[in-house]
């Protein structure tokens, strides 16, 4: 009896010490492993020159229609744009746009529709361009102001 007790002890011992052999060599083996691989951080790399190529190109973009973007706010409270008529606060938006050199808007973009006591002047264009290669960013924008007749 005293035999297979002390046999099944010394299993048990054996399967403690394999169990933590096994425990000291996995920490041991994760505490190498930390850290990136040279593959992963290429393409980390790559990954974050795409985003910067992106942004060179396309931030340009918004930051115009920023400056549109004041300008059609601004529109209302003009008191030169006030009475006006349509031809007029077209001609005049573009002198704006020109000022502000804004030279992706065309003539044709800018629409002035009449109404019985305002003119709401529409700015509505797609600027478009390359990025890399053949992939293109398109972006569309549309600006709108109310500018009373009188």
């Amino acid at each position: 009896m005293s035999n297979s007790v002390n046999q099944s002890i010394k299993e048990e011992m054996k399967k403690n010490m394999t169990r933590n052999v096994l425990t000291r060599n996995m920490k041991q083996t994760m505490k190498k492993q930390v850290g990136m691989t040279m593959i992963s951080m290429i393409i980390v790399v790559v990954f974050l020159l795409f985003q910067v190529v992106i942004a060179m190109n396309v931030l340009p973009v918004y930051m115009t229609d920023q400056n549109l973007k004041t300008i059609m706010e601004e529109l209302p409270d003009d008191p030169k744009a006030k009475g006006l008529s349509a031809k007029a606060l077209k001609i005049m938006i573009m002198k704006r746009i020109r000022v502000n050199s804004i030279y992706s808007i065309k003539p044709d973009d800018v629409k002035i529709k009449k109404n019985r006591d305002v003119n709401i002047a529409t700015i509505e264009y797609e600027p478009r361009g390359k990025l890399i290669g053949n992939l293109e960013y398109i972006v569309s924008f549309k600006h709108e102001a109310k500018v009373p007749k009188r």
